[in-house]
Parts: C-alpha cells; structure tokens; sequence
C-alpha cells in the first residue's frame, strides 16, 4: 500500500485573497471535516435529520450572519464569504451549506423597524430559522404562477393554498410563504398582485391550519422536505414582507434571493464536486490492481486531472460573481451563468468519481454516492439547467413578434 498524498487545499486567488478571508475560509474547513463530516456520515446513511443541538454548533460558528451587518449580530461580511463558507461546508455535507441559508436576514424585512431589528439579531444568532414556501404543485420554475391565496381581512391575511418543496418546515421558526393577493390586470406583469408573507411557529410543530407531508427524497438528507397544505391561516397584517402595494416589489426580493442563492448553489456544487475530487486521490492511492495502485494507471490519472481542473474553473467563476454582487451588480445573467456551469460540472464530476471507485463507489460504503445524489439536485433546484438556460438568453437574444 503506498503512502497517500493528500489533495492541497484551495487557495483563494489575489485579489480576493485577504487575511481574513483566508482565516474564515480556514475555520470554516476545520469546523466542515472535524465537526460536520462525521455527523454526515452518520445520519446520512439513516436518512436522519440534524440532531438537536447541531444548529447551535453552527450558530456558535456564526455562520447564520455571515450577511447580516454587525450592528445586527452578524459577521457582516458579503455574498463572496457567505458562498466561501458555503463550499467549505458543503464538502463535507451540502444540507449543513444549505441550512446557513435560512438565516441570512430571511424573513425579517416587516415593516416594523423594532420588530426587524429584533428578528434580525435573531436570524444572525440562529434563533430565527426559516422554510420557504415559494414552490407549489403546478409552480415551481415559474414562481408568477403561484395559486396559493391571500385574503385581508380586517387586521389579518388569511392564506389557503399548498406548497411542495419546503424543506426544513417542521423545525423552523418561521415560514415564509409566497401567495397572491388579486389576478393582475390587463397590461400588468403577472407578478402583480404576489405577497410575501411571514408565518411565525413553534419549532416542531405546525401553526393552525397547516398539515404537511413528508417528501422521500433519494438525497439531501438532513432535514426533512414537506408538501404543505394551508387552510385558513391567519398571520396578523403587519407580517407582510417588503411590500410595496402591487407585488412586484416581493416579487423582485424573492428574485434578488433567487440570484444569491444561485451563487450560494454554484458553491455547494463546487464543494461536493471537490469532495469527489479529494475522494478519489486518496482512494486512487490506496486501491491496488494488477500490482500496481490505481494512482498508477494513466488512464485514471487524465480523468482525475480533468475533474480537478473544472472544480478550479467553476470556482473562479462563482467567486467571480459573488464580487461582482457585493459590488451592487445585479448579475442576473452572470447567477444564471455560474449556477448552470457549476451544477453540471458537479454531476459530471461525481459521476466520474463513481466510475473511478469502481463497484466499491455503487455501495454506501464509501462518500462518493452522497456526492452524487446531492450534486445530481443542484442541477434542479434554485431554477433547473434549463430555467438558467432561458435566463441567460433572454438577456442576450430579444424574441420577434412570431414567439
């Protein structure tokens, strides 16, 4: 058996590669392999959610403010380190790069200023984690299709409708629904009419009104993704999420939500594609056939090289555009871009690494299928290939008068 040559870790390039973020970026892997791997390991085969207390562990690291200014609680640092962060975590186990979504500031924009300021130091110290109910049945890439109603009345909106894809539901402390309050006119964008609104509960439970259904899904274990059903629940008025009196401005934060968390997935499928890569140099180095390691075979040598030369390149680019948002860009595109590129590079590459296990990379025995099984959802969710594909035309290539 030969010694195993452990993978460098990555670097950050100048200019991004400041002291403080090489120290973030630093922790952030010693707290993903000493302290979220062997808990990934553990509950993913179980398909078992987090146990209680492992929130607060991530909370303790201040990853739920890595976004959230420091007046607030939070690191306040920007997209760039919140997706740093995400990717280091992510290689380790994508529902904990996905979980510091929750926090992050969400669901705190209510018109209130106390009350936001309130929430906020909440939402940065982990005690204020949401579920987005933004998806329906018949709504999931086109969010300006969502059927589930909001009706005022008197000092309360009351909400009928179902959500699908709401992962976390059960154990957060809020969640933030997506509804339409009218059918927009004539002449008016379909978002008009879309109301964000807040639904506060109890952890572990459901507020009056909704029941929900788990979803068995074949990864992103973790934390359990439901299917809601909301009959006649009633959140007071002022749990209304940045409106402006027509939706579109909801409309437009879920979108803004949308491109960072595009970046934020661009990340994780960053991180679970370098998880195969790492996988695979030390198991290359441990497997011996026909005398030889497998390291030795220059076949496998040429795939290894590929896989780990488009894990950079994806890198490169979701940094690229994490600054680029920081800076106040909008980057729609730019999202939509390293989304695409990213995602399906990470099923390429785990799919490869799979193929380098050989039988052993089709068995629970080793990490690299939960890389696959993960990185194979970064390609649907948060706007699938095909979603970015439309976004990033539309924005080159006007349409003629015929489409």
């Amino acid at each position: 058996m030969t010694d195993v040559r452990p993978l460098p870790p990555p670097v950050l390039a100048s200019p991004w590669a400041t002291p403080s973020r090489l120290e973030l970026q630093a922790e952030a892997r010693r707290f993903a392999r000493d302290e979220v791997l062997p808990v990934a390991d553990e509950l993913d085969p179980r398909r078992a959610d987090f146990p209680d207390g492992f929130l607060d562990r991530i909370a303790q690291q201040g990853y739920f403010g890595i976004m959230v200014p420091t007046a607030g609680g939070g690191l306040g640092l920007g997209v760039f380190e919140y997706c740093l962060v995400a990717e280091e975590l992510a290689r380790a186990w994508m529902s904990v790069a996905s979980i510091i979504a929750r926090g992050q500031g969400m669901g705190t924009a209510v018109p209130d200023p106390d009350r936001r300021a309130e929430l906020l130091k909440r939402s940065a110290a982990g005690r204020w984690i949401g579920a987005a109910g933004f998806s329906e049945p018949g709504a999931g890439s086109d969010l300006a299709g969502v059927a589930t109603r909001a009706t005022r009345t008197g000092d309360s909106w009351v909400i009928d409708g179902r959500k699908r894809w709401t992962g976390f539901a059960l154990k957060a402390d809020f969640i933030q629904v997506l509804a339409r309050t009218r059918d927009p006119g004539p002449g008016e964008p379909r978002a008009a009419g879309l109301v964000n609104l807040l639904v506060p509960k109890e952890r572990g439970s459901f507020p009056p009104g909704i029941t929900g259904r788990p979803i068995d899904k074949i990864g992103y274990h973790g934390f359990t993704t439901w299917e809601l059903d909301l009959d006649d629940v009633r959140v007071p008025a002022g749990n209304v999420l940045g409106e402006d009196g027509n939706g579109t401005e909801s409309f437009r934060a879920v979108q803004h939500q949308l491109n960072v968390a595009r970046v934020h997935t661009a990340a994780r499928a960053v991180g679970l594609a370098r998880a195969a890569v790492e996988d695979c140099v030390a198991y290359l180095q441990q497997r011996e056939q026909f005398g030889h390691p497998l390291a030795d075979f220059q076949a496998l040598r040429f795939d290894l090289a590929e896989m780990a030369a488009a894990v950079e390149q994806a890198r490169s680019f979701y940094q690229a555009v994490a600054h680029r948002i920081d800076l106040g860009e909008r980057c729609e595109r730019e999202a939509a871009m390293c989304k695409l590129t990213a995602t399906e590079m990470a099923v390429r590459v785990t799919n490869q690494a799979m193929q380098l296990f050989g039988g052993n990379g089709y068995t629970t025995e080793h990490q690299v299928e939960r890389h696959w099984r993960d990185a194979r959802l970064t390609t649907i969710f948060e706007g699938t290939s095909q979603i970015q594909k439309r976004i990033i035309a539309d924005r080159m290539l006007p349409r003629s008068p015929l489409s």
